[in-house]
């Protein structure tokens, strides 16, 4: 049935077209995917992903996912390429060539240049019998029947099948390098997605206090300290040895009970057996700790199981984590 709302009709069916696009391509790929993942693979040299129009634009995207992934990339404009910048083609390098005709005169004024350094090519495009197809290493087929565009002119289906066969490129790479999350941190130092994967519990408790009473201190010296120390926590303390742990909602607890407590202790009121976290495990992790368990701060321990500090859902947040 029809969408009245003429809007979310042409974009649902945007979305149909171009993931029909993209779902075929797996019925596409052949030995030549296989082969150029292997080539690159093999290869000293670099990537250097090259295109023009928006053909460019998905290239630059590329070569930001081949980097990021372990694959040294750089993007070459194809018109800039054939006015000097093909001096960035070192001997090693492999080239892949982005162009949805593979017939345009930037790509057939290119190619023959780049085939007469030595360079392999690696052409994605929606011709294989083009040019560019034709007289590529490694033909990758990104054939598309249709256009999202309504008059089937704009690049959207074809330019997304570009994207999606990089991406394809980039992540059979990574597999085969067994490029893990802690190269990937190398590579993403900034931001909340590399906090994630570098930012250690140990970064987060150096700028905390570390609130923490004997196990037979009164309730008022509890109440200081926690006041005083500003995570609405302490860890309970009996011979250096962490034993519990008491919050302000375990005082507030205590006080709708009695308002007399001038015999209460610490231990009277603490919870036993606390949740904590190593102080050299990632800060995610301490995260999911807390989600788990429903609290917003959690003791932390050494090597030896000393207490070490607190971790509060407020330090992840300030860090961009949570």
């Amino acid at each position: 049935m029809k969408n009245s709302n003429p809007i979310l009709q042409t974009a649902k069916e945007t979305i149909l077209l171009e993931s029909g696009a993209i779902a075929n391509l797996a019925n596409l790929l052949d030995e030549n995917f296989e082969n150029a993942v292997n080539f690159i693979l093999n290869s000293n040299g670099r990537v250097i992903v090259t295109g023009i129009g928006k053909s460019a634009n998905i290239a630059t995207k590329m070569v930001a996912t081949f980097n990021s992934t372990g694959t040294p990339a750089i993007f070459m404009h194809a018109a800039d390429a054939i006015h000097g910048d093909l001096g960035n083609v070192q001997e090693n390098d492999v080239v892949i060539c982005l162009s949805k005709s593979g017939n345009t005169p930037e790509i057939k004024v290119l190619v023959p240049l780049i085939r007469n350094y030595g360079n392999k090519i690696i052409a994605i495009t929606g011709n294989v019998d083009s040019f560019l197809g034709k007289n590529s290493d490694f033909p990758l087929n990104t054939f598309v029947e249709k256009e999202a565009c309504p008059n089937n002119l704009a690049p959207t289906s074809s330019t997304t099948a570009q994207l999606v066969m990089g991406d394809a490129l980039a992540v059979c790479l990574q597999d085969l390098r067994g490029f893990t999350s802690k190269d990937f941190a190398k590579y993403h130092p900034g931001g909340a997605l590399g906090k994630r994967l570098y930012l250690r519990v140990s970064d987060l408790i150096k700028n905390n206090q570390t609130p923490k009473v004997d196990v037979n201190d009164s309730v008022a010296k509890v109440i200081v300290e926690i006041s005083e120390k500003r995570l609405g926590v302490t860890a309970v303390l009996e011979n250096e040895n962490l034993i519990g742990i008491i919050t302000d909602g375990d005082i507030r607890r205590m006080l709708s009970k009695t308002t007399d407590i001038n015999h209460v202790t610490a231990k009277d009121i603490m919870g036993k057996n606390p949740k904590t976290v190593q102080q050299d495990a990632m800060a995610i992790e301490a995260l999911e700790k807390l989600e788990n368990n429903s609290i917003t701060q959690i003791l932390v321990v050494d090597e030896q199981e000393k207490y070490a500090g607190v971790v509060h859902l407020h330090d992840l947040i300030k860090e961009g984590i949570f």
